[in-house]
C-alpha cells in the first residue's frame, strides 16, 4: 500500500486508558494522568519526514509494526533507556539519548546516508565485498547458508550462447537438498545451463528423458543433480546406475558425482571398471553403495555373480548412449535393464543419436521427454580450420602450429596406437612437453596419464580416439587432428575436446590429398564450415 491512502494529518483514535484501581494513590493517578494525555498527543501528530520518505514506512500507520506498539509502553522504554525504531519521534519527556539518536538520524537522512542496517546484513555485505566470487544472499530470509561456501574462483573467461542462452533459472528454483546446493555451487555451478533446466525439473519427477545437447554444455549434471536429489540415504541397496563406454570417463563422471554430493550425509558413490582387480570391488559391495558409475562389461559381471544387486536400482542412465547402444555394447545393456527394478527410470544423454537409439527408445522407454538442444552441431565457439599438407610434412607443420599459437593445454588425436606413440616421442623431441594416452596400455598407466593431464602437469596429449567422449579438460584450447577422422560422429566429439561450457577453442585439422573427400563429407553431414589455415590465427579466438 502506498502512504498516501491515509492522510498524514489524519487524527488517530487514542488507545484505550490503562485501568486504574481504586486503591492507587493520587500522585500515581495524576502520573497516569499525564502520560495518557501525552501518548494521546503523539497519535495527533503527523508523520515525521522519515515515516514518510522511507519505504518501511510507506504503509498506513496502523499497519506500520513500530507503531502497534502502545505509546504508553513505548514511552515507558524510552525512559529507560531503549532504543526507538529508526524514524520515529521519541515521545516527549523520553530518555535524553533517545531524543538525540532521533536528531541525528534526521540530519543523516537530509544528507542523503542510507539507514542504519541490522548487524547480520552489514556482515553480509562486508563478506561480499571480501570475497566477490561468494554467492551472498540480499536478504536474510534463511539463507545465510552461502555466506560459508567456499566457492572456486570465479571464471571470467567469455562463454557463448550454447550456455548462456537460458529461460533465466536458478539451481534453487528446483527446490534440491540444502546439501546438495552446497555441493553444487562450491563445485563452480553457478546458474544451469540451457541442457540442465531442461532435464533436471523433468528427471526429478521420475520420468524417462532422452537428451541431446552439444558437447561441454553440461551433459553431466544434467543426471547427476537428480540422482543426487532423490537417492535415499536410509536405504542400503544400489539405486541409481549410471553406464559410460570408457574407463577414464567413469573415473571422472564418478569423481564429478563425489563432489557435487559431498555435504550429502551417507550418500555412497562407487566407480567400478575393467582393468582393475574385481576382488576389490567385490569387498567394496559388501558395504552399502547407493550409486555406481562404471563400464558396462565389469557391472554385468559383478551383477552376474550376484554381488552386485539391482533389483531395487530405480535409476538408469546411459552417458554418451550412442556409443553404447552400438553392436558391442547393447546386448550388455539390454541384460542390465532386465535387472533393475521395473518400475525404474531411464535417461539417455548424448550428442548424437543414430538409428540404433531410436530402436532402443521404441523397446525400453515409456513416454519419454525428448530434449533437443542440438539447434547446430558444433559448438559455437569453436573455430574450424584444415591445412592441405602431404604425409612427410605433417610434423613440420605441427611444430610451426605450436610456434605461432598461444596453446595453453592441447590434444592432438591420431588413428592407431602405433601413430600415437610415434608422434608423442617427436613432439617430445622439438622440446615440447607431451603425454600419450591409448587403449593398451596398463590401467594404471592410463589413469596417471589422465589425472596429471588434468591437472596441467603437461601442455600436450597425443591420444587415439579413447579420449574422444566425455572427457573434460577445461583448460584444453586448441585440438589438432594429425590424422583426420573417418566419420563425422568422431570428428564431432574429437573436437568437442576444446570450447568446454561455452569457452572459446580451436580446431585444427591436417588434411593429405586422401582425406579431401572425408573432409567435404563432414561439412556437409555437419553442417559445418571449415576454413583453410590463415598465416596468422587471431588469440581471440581461441583465448579469452
Amino acid at each position: 500500500m502506498a502512504h498516501n491512502m491515509i492522510p498524514p494529518q489524519v487524527a488517530m483514535t487514542p488507545p484505550p486508558q490503562p485501568q486504574t484501581y481504586a486503591n492507587a494513590s493520587s500522585q500515581q493517578q495524576q502520573q497516569q494522568q499525564q502520560q495518557q494525555q501525552q501518548a494521546a498527543a503523539l497519535y495527533q501528530q503527523p508523520m515525521g519526514a522519515m515515516q514518510q520518505q522511507h519505504p518501511m514506512y510507506a504503509m498506513p500507520m496502523g499497519y506500520n509494526p513500530a507503531m502497534m506498539m502502545p505509546n504508553y509502553y513505548m514511552q515507558q522504554g524510552m525512559q529507560r533507556g531503549m532504543q526507538m525504531p529508526y524514524g520515529m519521534q521519541p515521545p516527549p519527556g523520553s530518555n535524553p539519548a533517545a531524543q538525540a539518536g532521533y536528531q541525528q538520524q534526521q540530519m543523516g537522512h537530509q544528507q542523503g546516508m542510507p539507514p542504519p542496517q541490522a548487524p547480520q546484513q552489514q556482515q553480509q555485505q562486508q563478506q561480499g565485498a571480501a570475497n566477490p566470487g561468494a554467492v551472498v544472499p540480499s536478504n536474510g530470509n534463511g539463507e545465510g547458508w552461502k555466506n560459508g561456501l567456499r566457492l572456486p574462483p570465479k571464471d571470467d573467461r567469455v562463454r557463448t550462447s550454447d550456455v548462456t542462452n537460458t529461460k533465466g533459472c536458478e539451481f534453487e528454483d528446483f527446490y534440491l537438498k540444502r546439501e546438495l546446493l552446497m555441493g553444487i555451487y562450491e563445485k563452480g555451478f553457478d546458474k544451469p545451463s540451457p541442457i540442465q533446466e531442461e532435464s533436471i525439473p523433468i528427471a526429478l519427477t521420475g520420468r524417462d528423458v532422452l537428451a541431446r545437447a552439444k558437447n561441454g554444455t553440461g551433459k553431466t549434471a544434467s543426471f547427476i543433480i537428480p540422482i543426487l536429489e532423490r537417492v535415499k540415504t536410509t536405504k542400503n541397496c544400489i539405486q541409481a546406475l549410471i553406464l559410460v563406454p570408457t574407463r577414464e570417463l567413469a573415473l571422472q563422471t564418478s569423481q564429478v558425482c563425489k563432489e557435487i554430493g559431498k555435504n550429502l550425509t551417507g550418500c555412497q558413490i562407487m566407480v567400478s571398471t575393467g582393468g582393475t582387480t574385481l576382488k576389490d570391488d567385490i569387498m567394496r559391495l559388501h558395504n552399502p553403495v547407493h550409486i555406481v558409475v562404471a563400464t558396462p562389461g565389469r557391472i554385468l559381471d559383478l551383477a552376474e555373480k550376484g554381488v552386485a544387486r539391482l533389483g531395487n536400482c530405480e535409476m538408469f542412465v546411459l552417458d554418451e548412449a550412442d556409443k553404447l547402444l552400438s553392436v558391442e555394447f547393447e546386448p550388455v545393456i539390454e541384460k542390465l535393464i532386465r535387472m533393475c527394478s521395473e518400475t525404474r527410470q531411464i535417461m539417455l544423454f548424448s550428442a548424437t543419436f543414430p538409428v540404433t537409439v531410436k530402436a532402443f527408445k521404441e523397446k525400453w522407454l515409456k513416454r519419454p521427454y525428448v530434449i533437443n538442444k542440438m539447434d547446430e552441431l558444433t559448438l559455437k565457439g569453436v573455430t574450424q580450420y584444415y591445412a592441405f599438407v602431404e604425409e612427410k610434412q605433417k610434423l613440420h607443420c605441427l611444430n610451426t602450429v605450436f610456434s605461432k599459437l598461444d596453446v595453453n593445454q592441447s590434444i592432438i588425436f591420431c588413428n592407431s596406437v602405433n601413430r600415437v606413440e610415434l608422434l608423442a616421442k617427436k613432439i617430445t623431441e622439438m622440446g615440447y612437453s607431451c603425454f600419450y594416452i591409448h587403449a593398451r596400455m596398463l590401467q594404471s598407466h592410463r589413469n596417471r596419464v589422465f589425472h596429471d593431464f588434468r591437472n596441467g602437469a603437461c601442455r600436450n596429449l597425443v591420444s587415439t580416439d579413447l579420449f574422444t567422449r566425455g572427457i573434460d579438460v577445461q583448460a584444453v584450447n586448441v585440438v589438432i587432428n594429425f590424422d583426420f577422422p573417418k566419420t563425422s560422429e568422431t570428428y564431432l566429439h574429437r573436437v568437442g575436446r576444446s570450447g568446454r561450457f561455452g569457452h572459446l577453442g580451436l580446431a585444427i585439422n591436417l588434411i593429405t590429398y586422401e582425406d579431401r573427400h572425408n573432409l567435404f563429407r563432414i561439412e556437409k553431414e555437419l553442417g559445418t564450415e571449415i576454413k583453410s589455415i590463415p598465416p596468422q590465427i587471431e588469440k581471440s579466438l581461441y583465448c579469452a
